[in-house]
This record gives C-alpha cells, sequence and structure tokens, in this order.
C-alpha cells in the first residue's frame, strides 16, 4: 500500500524519506529550514523507512551557504557557527541513521552541498553535474564532514589539491574519484535516484543496516579486527527474518518477500 506524509522540507512515501536541503527562494544555497526539519525526521526514523533521499530544489543540489546571509550577521563568527552546528548535527544524524542514504546530485553542488554528497552512500549525477568546495574562495575553511570523508574518498593528497585550489570537479571526474557512484543523463539525474531509493527501500533493510554498520568500523579497524566484526555479523544475518527468508527464497527457486516495517 502507498503511505505518504509531506511536511514542507520533508516527505515520507512508500518507505523512502525525501529531505530537501536546498530551494529556490534561497539561490539554491543551504536552507537550514529543511536542514533541521531532516535532523529530526532522520532522528525519528523507525522501521517503516528503507532509504533516505536527500534533493535539492531549483536547478541546483545545493549551491553552498548563503554568504549574503554571512555578510549581514552583525557577529559572523557566531552567526556561521551556529549555522555549522545545525550542519553537523545533520550530518551525524545521517551517518547514524540506521538505513542507506541516496543523493540526486544534479547541477551544482558547492560549499556544503558537497560536503553533504561525500557524507552519502550512493550519489547519482549527470555529465552537466559540477561539484566545488567553494570555502577558501570566500575565505572559510571547510565544515560539513568535506575534510573527514573527501580524504577517505578519493585519498589524502588529492583532497589536499580538491579544497586547496578550490577546484571544480566535473560529473565524470567526480565518477573516476569515487565522489559519485555513476552518471546518467541529467534530465534523468532525480528520477534515477529516486528509483535507486525505492528499490533498497524495497531490499533486505537489516542486511543494508549491517552493511552500514561495518562500512563505517572499517576505517578505524585493523583487518583481523574487520573479519571478527564480519564474522558476528553474517551469524547475525542467518539466524535473521530477512536472512532466512533470502536463503529459502534462493532455494526454492523464488523471489524473495522481504520484510519490510
Amino acid at each position: 500500500m502507498t503511505t505518504t506524509e509531506t511536511r514542507e522540507y520533508v516527505q515520507i512515501s512508500d518507505g523512502i524519506l525525501q529531505i530537501t536541503i536546498s530551494t529556490a527562494a534561497k539561490g539554491t544555497s543551504l536552507d537550514f529550514a529543511g536542514i533541521n526539519q531532516g535532523t529530526a525526521a532522520l532522528q525519528a526514523i523507525d522501521a517503516s523507512i528503507g532509504a533516505v533521499l536527500l534533493v535539492g530544489a531549483g536547478g541546483n543540489f545545493c549551491a553552498g551557504g548563503d554568504v549574503r546571509a554571512f555578510s549581514q550577521a552583525p557577529e559572523r563568527g557566531a552567526y556561521v557557527g551556529g549555522l555549522a552546528a545545525d550542519l553537523h548535527a545533520f550530518v551525524r544524524a545521517l551517518e547514524a541513521a540506521p538505513v542507506p542514504v541516496v543523493v540526486g546530485v544534479h547541477g551544482w553542488a558547492a560549499g556544503a552541498g558537497m560536503s553533504l554528497v561525500c557524507a552519502a552512500d550512493i550519489a547519482i549525477g549527470g555529465p552537466g553535474t559540477r561539484l566545488k568546495p567553494a570555502y577558501t574562495g570566500i575565505g572559510f575553511t571547510p565544515d560539513g564532514g568535506m575534510s573527514w570523508t573527501l580524504p577517505r574518498i578519493v585519498g589524502v593528497s588529492r583532497a589536499k589539491e580538491i579544497i586547496l585550489t578550490n577546484a571544480t570537479v566535473t560529473g565524470e571526474e567526480a565518477v573516476q574519484l569515487g565522489i559519485l557512484s555513476r552518471i546518467v543523463e541529467d534530465a534523468e539525474v532525480g528520477a534515477e535516484a529516486a528509483k535507486v531509493a525505492r528499490a533498497i527501500s524495497a531490499g533486505p533493510r537489516s542486511a543494508y543496516a549491517g552493511i552500514r554498520t561495518l562500512l563505517a568500523a572499517s576505517p578505524d579497524s585493523t583487518l583481523s579486527e574487520q573479519l571478527d566484526l564480519e564474522a558476528e555479523a553474517i551469524s547475525r544475518s542467518a539466524d535473521s527474518p530477512t536472512g532466512r527468508e533470502g536463503v529459502d527464497a534462493f532455494v526454492e527457486k523464488r523471489e524473495p518477500h522481504w520484510q519490510l516495517s
């Protein structure tokens, strides 16, 4: 049965939590009403949700922070620091979410927009997608986790070059670097990202949660430690309703009927 719940920036439909992180009204810059509403929704995720989809509205995924608002703040440091705290609460909620995070990266993903692309599990872009750190362009240092995620995606040396030179990364380059998972035609980015989110939401949710946990542990684990974590996780999977259904369906040569809540 199709179920839909809609708020201004958050929509829940068919097991997908969709969060709009930028709007045309804000010039496609990061919209903190959406960020804060999204944080609350992420922290309230229950078993009915199988995937998170981040989208932008107005022609770009996210053009970064609202620099005009920065310039008008009487206490710029305090103002920007407060925004960073809100953004970081959102990034932490994304990381803690028990479901995969998908983004559709149409147009520009600059500054915090690029940081959120780097925080996703799967990022779909197009030939017209452009990613740019943007921080040094206004004399700022990164936020949104970019200084942590980007080196882990592209390597420390390349991350330094991209951030320090404020490089513009094309969609094709972003795929080669591993920032984007793949590209499709520009007009299909949104639909393809939604398709991926739907497929994940309809899949083996407990397995996806376990995979995210293993991948999160991997950077700080030795190979031996990671092997132990994998052994524990696959044993739990084999005993879970999801694992039992998957094995039974394979043996019986039928499609599995995953438990979705």
